[in-house]
């Protein structure tokens, strides 16, 4: 095999690799919501190439409010869906849309866009 073909094998390769790193990959720890005076627990959620933060840690029994801010146009970011608390927002950009529901049980909850390439994770403790 010719040497540019290597290279363009080994080019592709190294491409797919960190394209799955990044998609299905470890995630970091991921912050905890505030508790405010108000009784909800609270957090901002950034809209930009992803969510940021995309694991947020919220108390069962307790109501949530996680306010997302889109900063960005791609058709994929216009909803955030909650499919386990039949929760969805439109995300007009450069708004903050809150989306507020109750976990009542602990577990592990995604969420995501409509299309499922943008992916974030609520641990209810």
């Amino acid at each position: 095999m010719p040497v540019d073909q290597v290279a363009v094998l080994l080019a592709g390769t190294a491409a797919i690799v960190l394209i799955a790193w990044f998609s299905w990959g470890p995630r970091g720890a991921g912050v905890k919501a505030n508790l405010t005076s108000s009784g909800y627990q609270e957090a901002m959620v950034l809209v930009k190439g992803g969510y940021t933060p995309d694991v947020i840690a919220v108390e069962h029994g307790k109501p949530v409010r996680l306010s997302f801010r889109r900063e960005e146009t791609a058709a994929c970011s216009e909803m955030v869906v909650f499919p386990d608390f039949n929760r969805s927002a439109r995300l007009p950009e450069g708004e903050v849309v809150p989306v507020e529901f109750l976990p009542e049980r602990p577990g592990e909850y995604e969420f995501s866009c409509q299309m499922g390439m943008f992916r974030g994770k609520l641990i209810v403790e």
